[in-house]
């Protein structure tokens, strides 16, 4: 447990580093941070790199990078690049999450020289780089446990570091000592100056505690401005928000596996994405959508174990309901297996990329229709009531002139939906998959599929 004394000095730091913050309350600090101005329109693509191509490199990955522009990401997530720790390492690689030093290049991968190289040739595409950020918990070697070993946690049984959370390969840091949130804030500006990245994805954000986070973003920002994302979904920990841009949605990702396996009604969904809408403090509080990533793919399965024959109509809900899509490497092959996560095991690309077009579709839709911004109070997202049964989920992006109806038949039946007199649903859209024109002003019903999908741009 942190002290009394430790926070308060906690909370004194971060008043000195900006002053630009403001109390609220008595128990709430809010940080006016800037945003970078193209993560409303941005898409994540999520990069294994270990298991991306046979060598494994940076080097090697460079060359997807045209095939991925054309496809429309627009902001690469490169898991860990850090050095990996060897003692108590799992399997014979180890976990990208076991960091060993902060501001070194995994060798496995290749050398600085080689990472800012890609990150040049990304940007010179007009592409963002964000790297992920292990900042709770390092390996048992990382450099600090011999030349800071204040930094770390203490297990009051064994005397040695202590455990994270029960995963025998990494250790607790210790946020009460301030040297180690500084050498911390250090290393993440490291990466901004040195390599020019566009953000971080914070693993474990809500293990951490907030006022570390708003004290590291005060202070990176004098640097750039970067995009900041939290492994930490927005319903449990929405305080969170006051640090980071987005957040996950966890519970979205578990509960429509449990909707679907289990063949239960939308009500549960329903009040789930309530939540998600309401529980945030500010309107331009972001959440990440996703069906899967390298944590759910490793551990829990595949997109197609979890969701069968609705992993396509969820994908459609991630890239049109009001936040960020996420894909994960080797979704637009699609992937069909699971990669081991402390050993190589390389995708079994094929050249095909069966789901291209559809991804690419769905990218330059949230590009060019600003109706599917997310986190701006301009655009209105608008459940629709349509008479079809109860696994329907409908509704209308709307910013000004800008519509985006999208219509998604989470069953397995073929249903026929009435859309006729909807008070919503006025004038010409054209479907976005197919090209077909739909007028609601004379259209009596649509019919769709099982597990089947409509995104209709007016």
């Amino acid at each position: 447990m942190k002290s009394i004394a430790a926070m308060m000095m906690a909370v004194i730091c971060l008043l000195a580093c900006n002053n630009k913050l403001t109390i609220q309350n008595k128990n709430k600090a809010v940080m006016n941070f800037k945003k970078a101005e193209w993560i409303n329109t941005t898409n994540v693509y999520e990069v294994n790199l270990r298991q991306y191509t046979k060598e494994g490199t940076f080097n090697a990955f460079a060359k997807s990078l045209p095939r991925l522009k054309a496809m429309g990401v627009e902001t690469i997530w490169f898991m860990p690049i850090t050095p990996i720790a060897q003692k108590n390492k799992k399997g014979s690689l180890g976990s990208y999450y076991a960091c060993s030093d902060y501001t070194s290049i995994n060798p496995e991968f290749g050398n600085l020289a080689d990472f800012k190289s890609l990150v040049k040739e990304a940007h010179a595409m007009g592409m963002k780089v964000i790297i992920d950020w292990v900042a709770n918990h390092t390996g048992w070697d990382h450099v600090w446990t011999k030349t800071h070993p204040e930094y770390f946690e203490k297990d009051t049984v064994t005397n040695d570091f202590k455990i994270a959370s029960g995963m025998d390969d990494i250790i607790e840091l210790d946020y009460t000592n301030p040297d180690l949130r500084k050498a911390m804030i250090d290393a993440m500006e490291y990466w901004v100056r040195e390599c020019d990245i566009d953000g971080y994805r914070c693993d474990l954000a809500f293990w951490v505690e907030l006022d570390f986070w708003l004290e590291a973003r005060a202070a990176v920002e004098k640097v750039k401005t970067i995009f900041w994302l939290a492994e930490n979904d927005g319903i449990d920990n929405p305080q969170y928000y006051q640090a980071f841009d987005a957040c996950y949605t966890w519970k979205w990702m578990h509960e429509t596996e449990a909707f679907y396996k289990k063949h239960k009604d939308l009500s549960k969904l329903d009040s789930l994405l309530h939540q998600y809408d309401t529980v945030a403090s500010k309107s331009d509080a972001m959440k990440l959508w996703f069906t899967t990533n390298h944590d759910e793919n490793s551990w829990n399965g595949t997109e197609y174990e979890k969701y069968g024959l609705a992993a396509k109509a969820l994908a459609v809900f991630s890239f049109t309901w009001d936040g960020i899509p996420l894909i994960y490497t080797g979704q637009e092959l699609p992937n069909n297996k699971r990669l081991q996560f402390f050993e190589k095991d390389n995708i079994e690309w094929n050249g095909q990329f069966a789901l291209n077009d559809f991804y690419r579709t769905l990218t330059a839709l949230r590009k060019r229709n600003s109706a599917l911004r997310a986190g701006d109070e301009k655009v209105t997202t608008i459940k629709l009531q349509l008479a079809a049964g109860s696994n329907v989920l409908a509704y209308l992006r709307k910013n000004g002139k800008h519509e985006v109806a999208v219509i998604l038949n989470l069953s397995a039946d073929n249903l026929n939906i009435a859309v006729e007199g909807n008070e919503w649903l006025k004038g010409s859209f054209k479907n976005v998959f197919d090209g077909q024109i739909v007028d609601f002003n004379t259209a009596h019903s649509l019919a769709l599929k099982p597990w089947d999908y409509l995104v209709l741009e007016k």
